[in-house]
């Protein structure tokens, strides 16, 4: 057995990670072809790497399939129920900033704060008899943020492409989703509230509360996080 890395399979995330690890003398590399999601690990003994989605990390974690994985905090929060149960944040990696943010049409000029919003959603009913649509990616992160803030008369649409051009196909009025510098927004003629964003994401590092672990995975974890500059907790049981 074997500690098992979960990294993102492509593209910048993934060159990020690569890159955040060989700053700590420890090479991650793929190995076969581009279409093959294997992977070796040099620097440390004991430490398998798994190439995987993003999106697939938090539920492997979750799972105990992987004991540790690289992905968005978005990504733990959203697909995970009671995600501080199942993974424990190690470290923040400083790469992969995005925010969780609620955008609405810039024609809406009266429509700034959640407040706004619940006014206007209300309104929306009224003259058109149905709830004011929000397209999201993130269910749960959305729905309690607008709890929170008092906003009721909504529903939220599910959008697995590009979120941004809903608003302007006519499938929603509103969207929250994930930016970084909100040029996308802009060019689509939507405007960020101005409150606190949903969440504030990162890449972050990850480790499974739920994971087996033998004396020799609690070894191969403890030289890793030696190699990482981190802690590691001297214990074979799950937490």
């Amino acid at each position: 057995m074997s500690v098992k890395l979960g990294v993102p399979s492509k593209g910048r995330l993934m060159e990020k990670t690569f890159e955040w690890f060989a700053q700590h003398g420890i090479t991650l590399s793929r190995t076969g072809s581009e279409r093959e999601y294997a992977g070796a690990v040099t620097g440390v003994e004991g430490i398998e790497l798994v190439l995987l989605s993003a999106g697939e990390i938090p539920r492997e974690l979750a799972a105990g399939r992987i004991h540790l994985g690289v992905t968005g905090t978005d990504l733990i929060r959203e697909k995970l129920v009671q995600w501080d149960q199942k993974v424990e944040e190690v470290r923040e990696l400083g790469f992969g900033f995005a925010d969780l943010i609620v955008a609405v049409p810039q024609a809406w000029v009266d429509v700034d704060t959640l407040d706004d919003l619940d006014a206007a959603a209300a309104a929306f009913r009224a003259e058109h008899g149905f709830r004011l649509r929000i397209a999201t990616k993130y269910h749960r992160l959305t729905r309690d943020y607008l709890r929170y803030g008092g906003v009721a008369d909504y529903q939220l649409v599910d959008s697995q492409g590009a979120t941004e051009g809903t608003v302007k196909n006519l499938t929603a009025e509103a969207i929250a989703d994930i930016t970084s510098s909100g040029e996308t927004l802009r060019a689509n003629h939507l405007k960020i509230l101005s409150e606190e964003p949903v969440l504030r994401s990162q890449a972050t590092l990850f480790r499974s509360r739920t994971a087996p672990r033998n004396s020799d995975d609690q070894r191969a974890l403890g030289a890793l996080y030696d190699a990482l500059g981190l802690h590691v907790r001297n214990r074979t049981a799950d937490d």
